[in-house]
């Protein structure tokens, strides 16, 4: 069996508003803790005709810095690392058109299917606190097959985010979890198991996502897991606790985990 590379391509910015230390300080932890390429994933822009903007995204008008800040360091630290630059998006369908431009305008490197909200950020609840019936689990569930059904995306970010407010892993939860599984299975969407969440489940004393129960299904189903630090701080980088029981829990259950994931190259705005 070949050993994973130490890779991440989850990596976020102070420019979502909820995030701490510089661009240059995430690099430098990650060649401390001996990753061999990391990949920034902020939370991608939406352009709304109502005007809306989020709080804790990037704005359409700071997208250019962030590319030139990463590609900038990209090319300082070129003989220690490789660095790419991506985006951790959700599935708006209206606005999907939109974002497609600007990946391809932009030559982003890849995009996250982040599931947060649905339909969109400025009339829908956020799922990590909103799902706390089976309507907007059902609702969670749904989104998610959708977009996991968009190529646009390099992998599923933190699949069982549902799991931070539903109440527990009941039936429903179990039901949800198998489609999801066997949905990425079907379309060859690699589900991450997300570092940051184990972080929140560690500090909290509680077992929201990573969901072990979940997990099992996706091992049952026969899925691909991938981790993603989600670093929110630099620091989260050069924790390797998360990542040891991550991978070791992995090992456990019979999920294959990668290190590598695929990149964009012609995105067209039409498909």
């Amino acid at each position: 069996m070949t050993k994973l590379r130490k890779t991440n391509y989850h990596t976020h910015t102070m420019r979502c508003n909820h995030a701490v230390g510089l661009d240059e300080d995430y690099v430098k932890s990650a060649l401390r803790a001996g990753y061999t390429e990391l990949g920034f994933s902020e939370h991608g822009p939406w352009n709304y005709a109502s005007g809306y903007v989020s709080h804790m995204r990037l704005s359409p008008e700071s997208t250019d810095e962030y590319l030139q800040s990463i590609r900038a360091l990209a090319q300082k630290y070129k003989d220690e690392i490789t660095i790419k630059i991506g985006l951790e998006s959700e599935y708006f369908p209206e606005h999907m058109s939109w974002l497609r431009e600007l990946v391809a305008q932009k030559q982003i490197d890849y995009v996250l299917f982040g599931n947060h909200f649905y339909p969109d950020d400025e009339t829908g609840p956020y799922y990590g606190n909103g799902t706390t019936n089976v309507a907007m689990l059902r609702s969670y569930h749904d989104s998610a097959l959708k977009g996991m059904q968009d190529p646009l995306y390099a992998y599923f970010a933190h699949p069982d985010l549902f799991m931070r407010s539903y109440p527990k892993f009941d039936e429903n939860a179990r039901s949800v979890s198998r489609s999801i599984c066997q949905a990425a299975k079907q379309l060859g969407v690699l589900l991450e198991y997300n570092l940051a969440g184990a972080l929140y489940n560690r500090e909290n004393g509680v077992e929201c996502y990573p969901h072990r129960s979940f997990w099992e299904i996706a091992a049952e189903e026969g899925c691909t897991a991938i981790l993603g630090v989600d670093a929110h701080d630099n620091e989260h980088l050069e924790d390797e606790s998360y990542r040891e029981e991550g991978l070791a829990l992995l090992k456990e259950i019979g999920i294959p985990v990668t290190d590598t994931i695929s990149f964009l190259t012609d995105v067209d705005s039409d498909k």
